[in-house]
């Protein structure tokens, strides 16, 4: 397990950004999290760091989008599975086909897609949350609620991320 902490959107997806250059065809990333927590800003840094087309936007009416690359990279195919309630739902993404030949990063996959892959990558994207008080006239103080501080947790599976230094990967 590896851990690191932003200060902000910014800092968040520059950790995807360095992420993604290590990323290749067949690696699979799922994202975990609260609403909010970051995921789709995270997803937008790895969609930088691989020379994406496009702005890469939460999936979750959409459910998945591909981004092709401007180069001869990969493609991102970036999913939700937040909806998906069994198997046969899951089905219909095809995500066993696209998964070789892309990057593919699933939010809310946990007990529903990790068995597209022994070697992939759980990140979870967390953000203190805590009791916010209003002030004498009812008024919640916006940046109390969300300073722009995460914790991105990286939990490695499989032989593919076996050795790898994350501190030295994402510094």
């Amino acid at each position: 397990m590896y851990s690191i902490s932003v200060k902000d959107a910014d800092s968040t997806r520059e950790v995807g950004e360095k992420l993604a250059r290590h990323l290749r065809a067949g690696d699979l990333i799922m994202l975990s999290g609260g609403l909010g927590a970051g995921k789709t800003t995270f997803t937008q840094g790895l969609g930088r760091g691989l020379g994406v087309k496009g702005h890469v936007s939460s999936p979750t009416f959409i459910v998945a989008r591909v981004h092709q690359p401007l180069t001869g990279n990969v493609p991102l195919i970036h999913a939700d599975a937040y909806r998906i309630g069994d198997l046969t739902d899951l089905e219909t993404l095809d995500l066993e086909s696209s998964l070789p030949e892309s990057v593919t990063v699933i939010e809310w996959g946990e007990g529903k897609t990790e068995f597209l892959s022994d070697d992939r990558l759980e990140i979870e994207v967390r953000r203190e949350t805590g009791a916010i008080v209003p002030d004498e006239n009812g008024v919640i103080n916006l940046e109390e609620v969300d300073n722009g501080e995460r914790t991105i947790v990286i939990h490695p599976f499989g032989q593919r991320w076996e050795n790898v230094d994350f501190a030295a990967l994402l510094d």
